[in-house]
């Protein structure tokens, strides 16, 4: 018996592979167990989970630190046991209110209730079909990375083609999908990365590329209209140095201290927003059907792509998580499962 006809029978589900995690802390505490299948409410979807990615966000959580992730996702333990969020694979079964999904749909989108599993609970709306040309591995690296790019360049800044936009950590997990997606928009971008990233951030798209062992774009005479600062290698007044008189700046980073994280470099840019013509504009990004649509529409005309700089196996994701915290990246970091 599949597991909707379990469902529909009301029957108990059988067990599956989960890396769960009782208490916060390092990647030691993640371990791979047995745990039951989850069953979705009334609007949430069953996903057979293919393929899931990790990030910087993901590493956080697990660890509790800065503190004040602690407030969303549990003050003593994590509210969910199982890490991650980004996935795809096919849908296994549906709630009784949803009429947009089907089982055997291939689809890929973000979970709320933990992804680095066999099986996922999913809300509908968090879900829409992979993309006929996409992989389920290239699906599952592209939610809350490319919705961030994406938020952050037609929603915070809203690029228009013919400005100038700079990304700095231009080959990583969001700088990959920013690059891309500021050429969608008509932008000249510049992408900034290490030496060994010069050819993979110009293969994106990238008009210029600047290489930050041999040139500090914050003393060139270049002005850009829009920054997008993932990686907070230099303070917030060097990287102003680089804006026009009214160019936007959108810092997506900021370490901070154990307890606040990028609170303070928030709260200081928001400050210096009020004594400049330039605008300093830091931002959440939130998780939103539309902008996954936007982005499938995207990833379908190939004017996206998904960078996947490895694979690993669901037993191995407490080394996916070290390498992903270690800040080098070249694109995605995707789970198999």
């Amino acid at each position: 018996m599949g597991i909707e006809q379990q469902l529909n029978a009301g029957k108990h589900l059988a067990t599956m592979r989960a890396v769960v995690q009782h208490r916060y802390g390092p990647p030691s505490v993640l371990a791979l167990s047995e745990v039951a299948i989850p069953v979705p409410g009334s609007g949430g979807v069953l996903v057979r989970v293919s393929a899931a990615s990790v990030h910087p966000g993901d590493y956080f959580v697990m660890t509790g630190k800065p503190y004040m992730v602690r407030l969303v996702f549990g003050l003593r333990r994590p509210r969910h046991g199982i890490p991650g969020m980004d996935l795809a694979g096919v849908v296994a079964a549906v709630g009784s209110d949803v009429t947009a999904l089907r089982p055997g749909d291939e689809v890929f989108g973000w979970s709320t209730a933990g992804a680095l599993a066999e099986y996922a609970c999913v809300p509908a709306d968090n879900l829409v079909p992979v993309p006929a040309n996409v992989s389920v591995v290239q699906g599952a690296a592209v939610p809350t990375s490319a919705m961030t790019a994406l938020q952050a360049l037609r929603k915070i800044a809203n690029v228009q083609p013919g400005q100038t936009v700079l990304v700095t950590g231009a080959s990583g997990g969001v700088g990959s999908f920013a690059v891309q997606i500021a050429k969608a928009f008509g932008a000249e971008v510049t992408g900034v990365c290490s030496t060994r990233n010069v050819d993979l951030v110009r293969s994106l798209g990238a008009d210029h590329v600047v290489d930050y062992t041999r040139t500090d774009f914050t003393r060139s005479e270049k002005r850009y209209d829009v920054i997008l600062d993932n990686v907070e290698a230099q303070p917030l007044a060097a990287v102003r140095r680089a804006l026009t008189l009214t160019g936007i700046l959108i810092p997506n980073s900021g370490r901070g201290g154990r307890w606040l994280g990028p609170i303070r470099r928030i709260v200081k840019a928001r400050l210096l927003s009020g004594f400049t013509r330039q605008r300093l504009k830091p931002f959440t990004s939130i998780g939103k059907r539309q902008d996954l649509l936007a982005l499938a529409d995207l990833l379908t005309t190939g004017q996206v792509r998904a960078v996947i700089d490895r694979t690993c196996a669901l037993d191995e994701a407490a080394d996916a998580l070290r390498y992903v915290a270690a800040g080098h990246t070249q694109g995605k970091v995707v789970i198999t499962v």
